[in-house]
């Protein structure tokens, strides 16, 4: 069986580990915010501040990292600015293993920045473009090894989880399939003519971009294969008509770098939904890591799933109107 915990990773682990490919540290380490995998900052002998990060036990396979890591460097390439992995020993990807448990791990530059603001027209601007050149870098080759954005991960695989999770209030149950199994039927069917597929950021997400005199992307580790749209509408906040003013900045901006195909609009709620329905399987599923019941206590409480309930709700209203248009 597959050992996705990080119960081997110790300080004494981590030190060892760098210490393999000559690292060795000035200072602490300092644990950054991050769930699915385990990330710390420190000061190398250098004196210079780096982060390494150590991917999840059994999640993605060497191809796929080296995917992801090779997708940051042809960004960086191209005048990007992404935190990219740095090679160290001619390589960015690095093993260490503990018992039976194979830890990955990269090394990155330390940044600094301030969270973007996706309520500031100006930076949406910036936005646009940064994004625009992303996908026109993205679009010249595709990802073989790691996964598309599709229904089976992020809505029938999830709903199955959801289905044997034991978080899940039983008085709950009834009320709560009743609006996520309509939920997902109507997105599955909403969820189609993703024509041209392009490698992704995927996780574009204000949490994911450091500001400072310009966006700073960071974190690739959920890129895939998917709509364009996927890398915009996480940008949007607020009502529908902030919305529409939000979304024509972002797209006049990106339209300077690369066309957008504005059927993709109609996926905006799809892909909202999705999201939703991943999000709580993966909570439900990384439970038995210590860090999640710390950090997400409320996960396991009525008062969520009563939460979850309405905005389940809420999302078919979503699916149901018709798609954002632009110039409106």
């Amino acid at each position: 069986m597959t050992d996705f915990s990080f119960s081997g990773l110790s300080p004494d682990t981590i030190l060892d580990a760098l210490e393999t490919q000559g690292i060795f540290l000035q200072s602490g380490l300092l644990a950054l915010n991050s769930y699915e995998n385990r990330v710390y900052q420190f000061i190398a002998e250098d004196g210079k501040r780096y982060v390494v990060k150590f991917y999840r036990p059994g999640r993605w396979s060497d191809e796929q990292i080296q995917e992801e890591h090779n997708f940051a460097k042809e960004l960086a390439d191209n005048e990007i600015p992404i935190v990219a992995p740095m090679a160290v020993n001619t390589k960015t990807l690095h093993h260490h293993s503990v018992g039976t448990t194979d830890y990955r791990f990269a090394l990155f530059p330390s940044v600094g920045g301030r969270q973007f603001e996706n309520d500031n027209l100006d930076q949406l601007e910036w936005m646009g473009r940064f994004i625009g050149r992303i996908h026109l870098t993205a679009q010249a080759s595709a990802f073989s090894s790691r996964p598309a954005i599709d229904v089976e991960s992020y809505l029938l695989e999830p709903q199955r989880v959801l289905e044997q999770s034991e978080l899940l209030p039983e008085g709950l149950k009834t009320a709560f399939f009743a609006i996520l199994n309509p939920v997902i039927e109507a997105t599955q069917k909403a969820y189609k003519n993703v024509s041209s597929p392009i490698r992704l950021h995927g996780d574009c997400h204000p949490g994911n971009i450091l500001w400072r005199d310009g966006p700073t992307f960071v974190d690739l580790d959920d890129c895939r294969m998917g709509p364009a749209i996927q890398d915009l509408w996480m940008m949007l906040s607020g009502d529908r008509q902030q919305q529409l003013l939000q979304l024509d900045t972002l797209v006049e901006a990106y339209e300077e770098f690369q066309p957008f195909n504005k059927a993709e609009l109609a996926l905006i709620e799809p892909l909202r939904a999705m999201r939703m329905v991943h999000y709580m399987a993966w909570l439900s599923r990384r439970w038995s890591d210590p860090a999640f019941p710390r950090a997400f206590p409320w996960f396991a409480e009525d008062k969520y799933w009563e939460g979850q309930i309405l905005a389940l709700k809420e999302q078919m209203s979503a699916l149901q109107e018709p798609a954002l248009k632009l110039g409106m």
